[in-house]
């Protein structure tokens, strides 16, 4: 009993104890989930405070690189409305000059016009002059037939073919003076107005002034490929040479090749083959041969390609293909020494900026001036290369003022139109720039000389002659007694006019007349 009362009061106790330590057990764990509630609403807030502070340090950082990419945007567009500004106001200053430059042309041809109405007004009294004095020649002469017959007892034709005589000659002499100085007023207008045309065409265009020559330069990666180029025993520039037949020089120049031979066609030929040869960086006689003959195929697109280069820095459109191959194939001519569609260009340039001075149709004259010496580049021909490439011409329907520009060029035919004289001109300039007739010899030019002396001497009243600056002048001495001051100035024109119809020479030759008397006394 005892036991059982013993075993009950530790049952009871160990219940009492387990509900006491559940509510004391229960009682701390509030109080410690409680204290880590508000720990992590502490850390919570200072997460989210942390936060916004980086939130915030973002923002202003952002903000701070968007203002700096602003002000940078903002700079870089001052700048550039600064260079617009410049650019602008450098435009205005360039259409300012050229509307003076305009205004001054425009006032200068009303004065060339003004000059020219007053010549002719001049003129024209100068001719009212002449035959109020041939009038008055008229009364003389019947009152110097009576006195004649009246004091030399003459007979009335006799004392008429005298007076005549005297009189033609004085009035012979007084019209040569006065034709003289109109031609020489006009002249000078005339030498003025060309030369300020001329001149204004020539400073708009800058070609180069070179020679062609018989060499061209091949440009290679390293001197070690100077080695596969020669071969060995020399095999690869044998094979080079017999397929393009042109002269390869290999010597110490550094990274550099020289091709020489006088056919432009072939050179260019050889130097497509070369260059295809050290692309691929094979170079055997068989590789040469393949090389050649792709060479060949391509070199149809390469006269196609100078060709339409020339068209289209021309601004001329409208060129049938087989025109456009032959403008191409100029490239590989030469005239004098010069480039033929060097030259070509160049006189076309010029016809188009003359024809624009002149208030000429320019884009006719620019066709005219590029195809002048197309008869240059077709099959030889018994006829003058002008004569053949104006036949030619009329195949593709050109214009008339075209076709008789090319074939006057030379004067072979009579000039129809204004623009015939202005590709003549333009062709005269570009051949006689300096560098452009190098290919005439010396000899050639000695007999050049020697005919124009020839011509000259021809004359009666001519003493001796001499050809001056290197055919540019005639200087003739002539017998003071015979010829006269008048005579003279015709003997000039006459010895000009024959040299223009029996000579051929570039630009203009001067002819200069003079006249000397001595007068010889002896004292004993």
């Amino acid at each position: 009993m005892g036991i059982v009362i013993n075993l009950f009061l530790l049952v009871f106790a160990a219940v009492v104890f387990f509900v006491i330590g559940f509510f004391v057990g229960r009682y701390f764990l509030e109080r410690i989930g409680t204290t880590k509630v508000l720990e992590a609403e502490e850390r919570a807030v200072q997460i989210v405070q942390e936060a916004q502070k980086e939130a915030n340090e973002y923002k202003e950082l952002k903000v701070s690189e968007v203002n700096q990419e602003w002000k940078k945007k903002r700079r870089e567009f001052d700048q550039e409305v600064v260079v617009k500004n410049n650019k602008f106001s450098l435009l205005q200053k360039q259409i300012q000059q050229k509307e003076g430059q305009l205004k001054k042309q425009a006032q200068d041809l009303r004065d060339s016009e003004r000059k020219m109405q007053d010549q002719r007004k001049e003129s024209e009294q100068i001719m009212e002059t002449v035959k109020l004095r041939s009038v008055e020649l008229e009364r003389i002469t019947a009152e110097q037939n009576q006195r004649l017959e009246s004091i030399a007892n003459l007979q009335a034709d006799e004392a008429r073919q005298m007076l005549i005589d005297n009189m033609v000659s004085k009035a012979r002499e007084e019209a040569t003076e006065t034709i003289h100085r109109i031609h020489e007023d006009a002249e000078q207008q005339a030498e003025r107005l060309a030369e300020k045309t001329l001149l204004t065409a020539i400073q708009r265009i800058s070609f180069e002034q070179a020679t062609e020559n018989a060499l061209s330069v091949v440009h290679i990666q390293s001197d070690e490929l100077k080695g596969r180029i020669i071969g060995r025993e020399g095999r690869n520039i044998k094979a080079f040479e017999n397929a393009t037949g042109v002269d390869i020089i290999v010597d110490d120049t550094p990274e550099v090749v020289i091709l020489s031979c006088f056919d432009p066609f072939r050179r260019e030929l050889a130097k497509l083959t070369l260059q295809k040869l050290l692309v691929d960086g094979i170079i055997h006689p068989v590789a040469i041969e393949k090389a050649y003959e792709d060479a060949k195929k391509e070199i149809d697109d390469v006269i196609m390609s100078a060709g339409e280069e020339a068209l289209a820095a021309l601004q001329i459109p409208d060129m049938p293909s087989e025109l456009v191959r032959l403008i191409g194939n100029m490239k590989f001519h030469t005239v004098y020494g010069q480039n033929l569609l060097q030259h070509s260009r160049e006189v076309a340039m010029l016809s188009g900026l003359m024809a624009a001075e002149l208030k000429l149709d320019a884009r006719i004259a620019k066709r005219a001036g590029l195809l002048h010496d197309i008869g240059l580049v077709l099959p030889e021909s018994n006829e003058p290369h002008a004569i053949t490439g104006s036949a030619f011409l009329k195949k593709f329907n050109e214009s008339s003022i075209v076709i008789n520009a090319v074939a006057a060029h030379h004067g072979d035919v009579e000039k129809e139109s204004a623009l015939a004289d202005l590709i003549d001109a333009a062709n005269v300039v570009s051949l006689s720039r300096p560098g452009a007739r190098g290919a005439i010899t010396a000899d050639g030019n000695v007999k050049r000389l020697e005919s124009l002396e020839e011509i000259a001497k021809g004359f009666p009243g001519v003493l001796k002659t001499y050809a001056l600056q290197a055919g540019r002048e005639i200087r003739v001495i002539v017998e003071g007694d015979n010829v006269s001051d008048s005579q003279a100035d015709v003997l000039a024109h006459d010895i000009a006019n024959k040299i223009e119809s029996e000579a051929q020479y570039p630009g203009q030759i001067r002819v200069t007349i003079v006249r000397e008397r001595r007068s010889i006394a002896y004292a004993k």
